[in-house]
């Protein structure tokens, strides 16, 4: 990278090397990003980074079949589709776009645009502020936060929020409720782990997110997009369990109601570490079917009833030692999956 000392602008430039191994696909993944930041700004970098992917030798002839395709189906498309759609009605719509009726009425636009952003009169910046929305119709504060609902992931806006809700709330109901007791504690902590590895499942895949393919594209997509995605569900399953583990009445000799939480972490992590290899739908199933066999059978086998499990699962729950091997296993798999971290750059295989 070329750097610039001038203290305007930015401090350093994309230099050819790097605008060669980025039109190759051997860039590090943070040369990457900040390349592709730099370009949206900087105009002659954007300009050496399209020419040398243009003179690569797979990329060249791929754009230039790209290129030729689009500029014939320009060609074949009807001259009047423009001015069809733009102008509905008006015996001028027929002309080409081109036509003093279209660049009279575009320039009029343009100038009411800029004079309604300079003195705030304008028609177009009136409806702007009577609506409280911008150009995506939405106002600026609710768009915010649909971005940000959108990027945490489509396990906060569906069936899952609603189901880890009914199991915190459902638990306390049942404990004071119906008059169960400290019978429902270990009840929600053998659950509790495998709900946040369902939310993670469920945020990010081929089967869970719609836009995954435009998503795995962007400088942001992959493994940070996921770890992202999964810090959410983490942020509001852990919460709210604990909580509700918290208010629930206390069994005598039993785990605390914060005793989930490493054996949760570690499955989260084995489940995106074993979904670089299969994909996080089979990843977090696989996951979720050994916890079930390996630690939800055997605590069950002494019975449903509250001191019997209790008994069975606090084996896997209390104690320093079996807690650090939780975390010793959380770090084996973050570790695990940080170096696996370019699989999450390819698509998933249905």
């Amino acid at each position: 990278m070329r750097r610039e000392r001038s203290g305007r602008g930015p401090d350093w430039h994309v230099g050819g090397e790097l605008a060669a191994r980025y039109a190759a696909g051997t860039a590090a993944e943070s040369d990457a990003w900040s390349l592709e930041k730099h370009v949206e700004a900087c105009g002659a970098c954007a300009a050496l980074v399209s020419a040398a992917v243009r003179a690569g030798a797979e990329t060249g002839p791929l754009l230039a079949g790209i290129r030729a395709m689009v500029l014939e189906q320009a060609v074949q498309e009807p001259r009047e589709t423009v001015g069809a759609r733009a102008y509905a009605g008006d015996p001028e719509a027929h002309g080409s776009a081109a036509s003093p009726a279209y660049a009279d009425t575009g320039a009029a636009a343009r100038t009411g645009s800029s004079a309604g952003m300079g003195a705030g009169t304008g028609t177009g910046t009136a409806a702007r502020t009577d609506s409280g929305a911008g150009t995506t119709g939405v106002p600026p504060r609710l768009s915010r936060a649909a971005r940000v609902l959108w990027a945490a992931g489509p396990a906060l806006r569906g069936a899952w929020l609603v189901a880890l809700v009914v199991v915190a709330l459902g638990a306390v109901a049942l404990s004071y409720g119906a008059g169960l007791g400290a019978s429902v504690r270990p009840l929600l902590l053998v659950t509790a782990p495998v709900l946040p590895l369902a939310g993670v499942a469920l945020s990010y895949g081929l089967h869970a997110d719609p836009l995954y393919e435009i998503a795995t594209s962007t400088p942001s997509g992959g493994l940070r997009l996921l770890l992202t995605r999964a810090a959410a569900v983490l942020a509001v399953s852990v919460p709210a369990l604990t909580l509700a583990g918290a208010v629930l009445p206390v069994a005598a000799g039993g785990p605390g109601a914060a005793a989930w939480l490493l054996p949760g972490l570690a499955l989260t992590l084995a489940a995106l570490a074993l979904g670089s290899f299969v994909g996080g739908r089979r990843g977090a199933a696989a996951v979720g079917a050994a916890w079930l066999a390996f630690v939800v059978a055997p605590s069950a086998a002494g019975g449903p009833a509250g001191a019997a499990l209790m008994a069975g699962a606090s084996p896997y729950f209390a104690g320093p030692a079996v807690q650090s091997g939780w975390a010793a296993g959380a770090v084996a798999c973050a570790l695990l999956l940080a170096a696996r971290r370019r699989s999450f750059d390819h698509l998933e295989t249905p």
